[in-house]
Formats: C-alpha cells, structure tokens, sequence
C-alpha cells in the first residue's frame, strides 16, 4: 500500500457530530467526504444536515444529514440505532459538537447552574456518544474516534487578545476543553488492544468575523501571525482517520499556529 493509499476513507462510514456547523464542523465533513468516506452530519437541526448532505453529493461525494441533540441521552441512543441499522458499521465518530448556550459570562458572573448545563451537553454528552458507539467498533476490530478540544484545553486564555473588545472566555469552556483531552487518553488506553485509536485536535481561535481589535491582537501573538481558517483543519482530521496514523492513540494534535508553542 502506497502512502496516499494509507489517507484513503474509502469503505469507510464517518459520523461528524455538528458536522454541517459553520464553524469546524464543515470543514471537517468536507474533509472526510474528500477522502473518499460515507459521511454522514447530524444535529439538532435535520433540515440543516440534510441540506448540507446535498450540497456535498452535488459533488459527488457520498453524505447523510441525521439528527439528534448532544443533551439528550435517548437521542443519542437513538441516533446509534438509527445509524447502525442504516449503515451498518461506523468506523470514525468525530464529535464536535458543543452545547454552546451552555458557556456565557466570566468567573464573576457564571453560576453553578450554568456550569451544570455545560457539563450536561458536552461532559455527558461526549462520554454517552463514545459509550454507545465503541461496542460497535470494538465488535468490528477497528475505530477511530476524534474528538475536537482547543488550545484552551492546554493552556489557559490569553486575557490581553480581548482588549478593545466586550468578547469573555467563560472559565466552564476551558474546564470542559481540557476533560475531553484526558477523556481521549482514557479511551485511547482502555480500548487501543481491541482496535479502536482516540485522539484529540486542539484547534487555535477560528476567524469569525471577531472585532477587529481582537483579530489584530492574536494574530500578533500567534507565530504563524493568522488566524485558523476552513482549511487548516482539514489535514488532521484525514490523517487522524486514516490509516496514515494506524499507530497514533492517545494524543493531542495542536492546529494552532504555534500558539502553544510560545
């Protein structure tokens, strides 16, 4: 097998949670569909995913759209049983997906029960989605599941990018960013001999039409001296799914421009 073979998803059936967002997930699905996977996206939003499944077969890609909510437990279940009997298998799960209504405010305004909703969608809802689909990987002999952190998963927000600005890091985003990295270890060390591989992508801050006062103060800390845009993405995804890293567990692959290199 040559070495592009080894980046080849043919065959192979990938689920990317929020996978039709704007953000990441786009470029994530985008990516997987390329290399040649069935892919599917799912969400709250089943039009969404639908519509974005066929913008992706309108060029000539294999795509789903499904849905489910990452703070609902019978979703979840559900979307499991909904793919398995559909497709049968599934070989990569993606989980990007974030209850994002959960994160608001700083330390002096956050409360517990805001808190609690994050770790309800994005601590349960992780570990439930990696619990109902390792049986299926395990039962397979093979899996890779790639879950997506941050920069603020490794080190603490830089106060000083937000200056000129009203943007707020809630603390619960940088707590919930750094379980998910030893989440992924734990997973990466409990099932690595029965085939199934876990790491993590830790991307930098996303342009997204942020202040301009903010853009310019990371791009000036940032080595590269950008922002992340749609395609910085794409390559780690692909190899984290592929057999290119059939010997890569457990490990926190940083797409942030050297931010964490400083």
């Amino acid at each position: 097998m040559g070495i592009l073979d080894r980046f080849s998803l043919k065959g192979r059936v990938a689920l990317v949670t929020a996978g039709a967002g704007p953000l990441f997930g786009s470029s994530l699905s985008q990516a997987l569909a390329e290399a040649g996977a069935t892919l599917i996206t799912a969400s709250r939003s089943l039009e969404a995913n639908q519509e974005f499944a066929e913008s992706l077969k309108a060029k000539g890609y294999d795509a789903h759209g499904m849905q489910f909510d990452l703070s609902d437990s019978d979703s979840i279940r559900k979307l499991r049983r909904d793919l398995i009997e559909r497709f049968g298998r599934l070989d990569i799960l993606v989980n990007s997906a974030l209850t994002r209504d959960g994160h608001g405010g700083d330390l002096k305004t956050q409360t517990p029960e805001i808190w609690m909703k994050a770790a309800t969608g994005d601590f349960s809802g992780l570990f439930l989605t990696c619990q109902e689909f390792l049986p299926d990987m395990v039962k397979q002999g093979r899996g890779s599941i790639i879950n997506i952190s941050s920069i603020y998963g490794v080190v603490s927000n830089d106060p000083t990018i937000y200056e000129g600005t009203t943007m707020l890091q809630p603390p619960s985003y940088t707590f919930v960013k750094a379980g998910m990295i030893n989440f992924t270890r734990y997973i990466a060390c409990y099932y690595g001999k029965q085939g199934v591989r876990a790491n993590c992508i830790s991307p930098g801050g996303y342009f997204n039409d942020q202040p301009q006062a903010f853009v310019d103060n990371y791009c000036h800390r940032a080595p590269i001296g950008r922002m992340l845009n749609n395609e910085d993405i794409k390559g780690s995804v692909v190899f984290l799914a592929s057999d290119a890293s059939e010997y890569v567990t457990g490990m926190n692959l940083m797409v942030d421009g050297g931010w964490t290199a400083l």
